[in-house]
């Protein structure tokens, strides 16, 4: 019998390990996920390159997680806002390193790794400093910058409802992230607020189909 469920928060991210690459869902704080990422805190994994649309916000989330020391590299497309002081102060003191990637091209990359392409060629970032030391080419009298996918070891992501097989659907705007992150991760973990029957779910609602979910943990 296939059952995806975790007993608890803690056992699903226990198996995340220093220096791990970890993908989590969320643009800003919406469809974040917190509980995930406390677990992740009080797990005390190390060395880890995060994935995510920005680098925390006040000091909760994802912030919480860089002002522990835990994150050695951030790569997002939205570094600085106002309330961004944790990772504005631990990037100054050279603690903790930034790839800065235009949002579309995140998720175009993301994409690319969960759909096993070794690489994309996109307009976005041509003759600007983030297009430095990389490969260009022209095609149709455009100008193109090749991009690699990116891959990661770990998604944390959070959904509305899911069923033990790992399907999930999600709450409006709170899907952002999620689907293609689990798609690119070698182990998606989701939270989700409540765990339901097989067949309880809509097949036409379900965006992120189990084969993508190796846990699923209700909060």
């Amino acid at each position: 019998m296939i059952d995806k469920t975790a007993l608890s928060l803690h056992e699903a991210v226990a198996q995340i390990h220093d220096g791990a690459t970890v993908m989590i869902g969320g643009f800003g704080t919406a469809g974040q996920p917190a509980e995930l990422i406390d677990a992740l805190i009080e797990h005390g994994a190390k060395g880890l390159t995060i994935v995510n649309n920005n680098a925390g916000n006040g000091d909760i989330g994802l912030a919480a997680l860089l002002k522990a020391g835990q994150v050695e590299k951030m790569i997002c497309s939205f570094p600085r806002q106002s309330d961004s002081y944790v990772f504005d102060e631990l990037y100054r003191a050279g603690k903790v390193a930034l790839e800065l990637v235009p949002q579309g091209n995140l998720a175009c990359r993301i994409q690319a790794a969960g759909a096993g392409l070794g690489a994309v060629f996109t307009p976005t970032g041509y003759g600007t400093l983030l297009a430095e030391g990389k490969e260009t080419r022209e095609i149709n009298g455009r100008q193109y910058v090749l991009e690699y996918p990116i891959h990661a070891d770990f998604a944390l992501i959070k959904a509305y409802q899911g069923d033990r097989w790992g399907n999930l659907v999600y709450r409006k705007t709170a899907r952002n992230f999620g689907p293609i992150m689990a798609a690119a991760a070698q182990t998606t973990i989701a939270q989700v607020k409540e765990i339901v029957a097989l067949g309880d779910l809509n097949p036409e609602h379900i965006i992120t189909p189990g084969i993508f979910v190796q846990h699923v943990a209700a909060v």
